[in-house]
């Protein structure tokens, strides 16, 4: 492919068909089949957008503390964070895209509000625009069916 990177060989002496593809090789000191191992590295193809968006939306680059037990620590609470907010868009918002968490924090966690009474009921009171409600009470829904074990659909 043009676009490729690295060094580009001849790997067959007629081109034709083949040179429309990109080719690559796993090297690897495992004990397993190489359909194992493609299986294998093939759920790691997207890491590095997942290291990219902690990196982004939850600081992870710049946690270094000066003690190494409190950089464990910190490490452990960012990753403790993703996983909530990931399960968080799989099972309560159940979309197809891709939301960063600052996207989230102004559509859904930055509402302004008040509880008032009624009766022995308290109520939240949120301030939304009207074309926001049903989404939000789409949201409110779809948490209130939330179980456990969550199963993605």
């Amino acid at each position: 492919m043009p676009k490729a990177t690295g060094k580009q060989l001849k790997l067959f002496k007629e081109e034709g068909i083949y040179r429309n593809y990109r080719y690559s090789c796993f090297v690897t000191n495992l004990d397993l089949s190489p359909h194992m191992v493609r299986t294998l590295y093939r759920g790691r193809a997207d890491c590095e957008n997942r290291i990219k968006e902690i990196k982004e939306d939850f600081g992870f680059d710049s946690f270094n503390m000066k003690d190494f037990a409190a950089t464990e620590a910190a490490l452990n609470f960012v990753v403790v964070a993703y996983n909530l907010m990931s399960l968080f868009k799989q099972a309560v918002l159940r979309s197809d895209q891709l939301h960063q968490l600052k996207t989230l924090r102004y559509k859904i966690f930055a509402i302004g509000g008040y509880i008032t009474k009624s009766g022995n009921q308290n109520l939240l009171n949120l301030s939304l625009a009207m074309k926001r409600r049903k989404w939000i009470e789409g949201i409110w829904n779809q948490s209130q069916n939330f179980s456990w074990p969550f199963v993605p659909t």
